[in-house]
């Protein structure tokens, strides 16, 4: 005998979900036309399988674009598809009474925002949210976003109008090898991981023109210059100087060929990633000199020498740590590379400072755990300030 709650048998969960089961067997079994769904509300029952099987249907079929509403899932092909974002195609998009009639594409979303942008009636500010896992293919996507732009927001008919949005999408561009240096790593699942975010900001004149931009990053993830997963790496700019370095800068910066680094795990492995020249010829065209560039190597020289400084616990704990091994070296080395003076540094990563009231200092020794902690956190305060010199 069936128990009625509020009117309704509780074998009423048990019909829907036969009936769920039902349909869903339903829409499997026409696999066929799955890869023609090209908007994820049209699948009928939406359930994460059949939402699965459908993206699956579209990938096998080359077709790596699919509508979710007013949201587009972009898939990472994997390969080059140049044909998929060839200047006549952006043209297209940009021309079409209506985009999103088109195939999906990221080039409908940007025609979208930049029509809404233009509008007569209501010009209103826009922004595009690029999510996604770790190797989704967020950074392309950005920068085809880019190349989009470039080429809609210009004026047909003005030489010079083409000029600054192509030296603007070139200095955008630019700053890409110089902010993955600095914010990209090698992680589990990606070879070259931003481990920051990016808020890019276009600028347009009355016109609808593109006249200007403005990159800021946020969100750092600080603690990988001290601290790296079993597997991974660094920032790429720190094996770039390691490998890239020449013989006086090498001698300059203090990093010998083989010499070994606490933060530099798994250096012998090569990625297309280290290419030392690409980054410094970027950071020329965005105007950072050759002397400045020197300067900023040199600092990370020295964080690079600070994470080999090791610290025990002194028998007498109302004494500082002591420095194990050739942690006396590397203090000296990275305080000559940061430019600091070598016993105020000392002091800061082994000795607290209490302060009470006005007058009142008390000084404690920090233990090693401790010491530990405030190298690491002096490594990040400084490394936030080289990974944060782009500026476009």
């Amino acid at each position: 005998m069936l128990h009625q709650v509020h009117g309704h048998s509780s074998g009423s969960g048990a019909q829907g979900g036969e009936s769920l089961r039902e349909d869903l067997r339903e829409f499997l079994s026409g696999e066929a036309p799955l890869h023609q769904l090209d908007d994820l509300t049209k699948v009928n029952p939406v359930t994460p399988e059949t939402v699965l099987r459908c993206l699956q249907a579209r990938y096998a079929a080359d077709t790596f674009y699919t509508n979710a509403g007013c949201t587009l899932v972009a898939l990472n092909p994997f390969k080059a598809v140049p044909q998929l974002y060839s200047p006549a195609l952006m043209r297209e998009y940009h021309a079409a009474p209506q985009p999103r009639k088109l195939k999906p594409h990221i080039f409908t979303v940007g025609e979208q925002t930049y029509r809404n942008v233009k509008s007569l009636i209501e010009p209103v500010n826009q922004s595009i949210i690029v999510s996604g896992e770790s190797g989704a293919g967020k950074t392309w996507t950005s920068r085809c976003l880019m190349k989009f732009y470039a080429v809609v927001a210009a004026s047909p008919t003005s030489w010079e109008s083409h000029r600054i949005a192509e030296r603007i999408e070139q200095r955008i561009l630019n700053s890409n090898p110089v902010m993955e240096a600095f914010g990209n790593a090698c992680t589990l699942r990606n070879n070259n991981s931003s481990r920051f975010g990016k808020f890019i900001q276009l600028q347009l004149n009355r016109a609808q023109q593109m006249t200007g931009a403005a990159v800021q990053t946020y969100l750092l993830e600080k603690t990988r210059v001290a601290c790296q997963a079993s597997s991974e790496r660094n920032f790429h700019i720190f094996y770039q100087i390691c490998k890239g370095a020449g013989t006086d800068e090498r001698l300059q910066w203090h990093l010998p060929e083989g010499a070994a680094f606490s933060w530099l795990p798994n250096p012998d492995r090569t990625l297309e990633e280290d290419c030392f020249e690409v980054t410094r010829e970027a950071m020329l065209h965005l105007g950072i000199d050759t002397p400045t560039q020197n300067n900023i190597f040199q600092v990370l020289a020295g964080l690079l020498h600070l994470g080999n400084i090791r610290f025990a616990d002194s028998e007498d704990e109302a004494q500082p740590c002591q420095l194990m091994g050739d942690a006396k070296c590397s203090i000296r080395t990275s305080a000559s590379l940061l430019q600091l003076p070598e016993d105020p540094l000392l002091e800061t990563l082994r000795i607290r400072t209490i302060r009470a009231g006005r007058q009142q200092v008390f000084r404690k020794p920090c233990s090693r755990a401790e010491c530990d902690i405030r190298r690491d956190c002096v490594a990040k305060l400084v490394y936030a300030r080289p990974a944060g010199c782009v500026r476009i």
